[in-house]
């Protein structure tokens, strides 16, 4: 890789050959060019592979893994096959604004302490609704993409968030060796909101930047917005986000709103017809918690806990608040 670059560009794919033209041609047209592209193919089995063999270059690179080894995973192996200072993952699903590359770059360089910005993701087929600000977490255990729903006239100021949305998102790439990779456990799902909670407890912060911008279809790799697949990875790993991230005493002190939120959770997915799915996540996260690394707590200050555990009673509030907000615009 040439030094002259200063971001890596990390796209896993997995059967998105549908996507990649539209994903790669928004790329070629950046205003910033300092910037290689690495894909890393999943074991594709749509034509993806000889798609990609035919389109490497200089400046396209492809890393051909044998089977699907999960979205974390992958974006583990272009990370650490990467050695620019920052990587910017983007999903295969993504159109890019022009200028989006550089105003993520000028976002994360502002300051040292800064681990991951967050873009402006707008719904591809719904091009006046938002798609995500960012990411939150909350004390009732449940994550949820800012602004998702709402109209494409809010968010338009930069902020700190829990932690940035992995669809399109970039990451100062040495603070990954002091707080950890991507959990390859997770297979897919909240590994985004969990390496952002690391990086929160290690003394990071997470913004939202609004002039970056794509276009995001959404579900392009699951190919819907709840099956049993993605149902039962979901709670799974939301169980294992608590477990890692949360040491005994907050686990105690968030235990009821927790459980509420799961059993919230739990009655919606059972009216889908996904509620064995829900039970069959919620067992293997219980049964498997301690196969889970848990971070050193006694490297943590309480004072950073304690401000967490504020910000996840505050994310709740926005939470009730966005949906009673996106509610009365689709009413108007």
């Amino acid at each position: 890789m040439q030094k002259r670059y200063t971001t890596t560009i990390v796209i896993p794919n997995y059967n998105g050959m549908d996507f990649l033209e539209t994903c790669l041609s928004s790329l070629e047209t950046q205003s910033y060019q300092q910037f290689s592209v690495l894909i890393v193919d999943n074991g594709s089995t749509d034509g993806s592979v000889e798609w990609l063999h035919a389109h490497e270059s200089a400046r396209v690179r492809v890393i051909y893994l044998t089977e699907n080894t999960g979205f974390a995973a992958a974006v583990n192996t272009g990370i650490k096959a990467s050695d620019t200072p920052y990587v910017l993952l983007l999903n295969n699903d993504i159109r890019a604004d022009e200028h989006f590359v550089a105003e993520m770059v000028r976002a994360i360089s502002r300051s040292k302490r800064i681990f991951s910005a967050a873009s402006k993701m707008i719904r591809m087929y719904e091009p006046e609704l938002m798609d995500s600000a960012g990411d939150q977490y909350t004390v009732a255990g449940w994550a949820f993409n800012r602004g998702t729903g709402r109209r494409i006239t809010h968010y338009n100021q930069p902020c700190r968030v829990f932690s940035a949305c992995a669809g399109a998102a970039i990451y100062r790439r040495d603070v990954f060796e002091k707080i950890g990779y991507f959990d390859e456990k997770h297979f897919a799902y909240l590994e985004d909101i969990d390496v952002g909670y690391r990086a929160r407890l290690y003394g990071y912060v997470n913004i939202y930047t609004p002039k970056a911008v794509v276009w995001h279809v959404g579900s392009g790799t699951s190919g819907s917005r709840y099956n049993e697949f993605k149902v039962r990875l979901t709670i799974r790993n939301n169980i294992w986000l608590n477990y890692k991230n949360m040491p005994d005493w907050q686990l105690l002190l968030n235990a009821l709103p927790i459980t509420c939120g799961m059993a919230v959770k739990y009655v919606f997915f059972l009216r889908k017809g996904l509620g064995k799915a829900f039970r069959e996540g919620i067992a293997e996260g219980f049964r498997d918690r301690d196969q889970c690394e848990r971070v050193d707590f006694t490297k943590i200050p309480l004072r950073r806990l304690l401000l967490i555990q504020g910000d996840l009673l505050a994310n709740f509030g926005e939470y009730v608040g966005q949906v009673l907000k996106r509610r009365a615009e689709t009413s108007q």
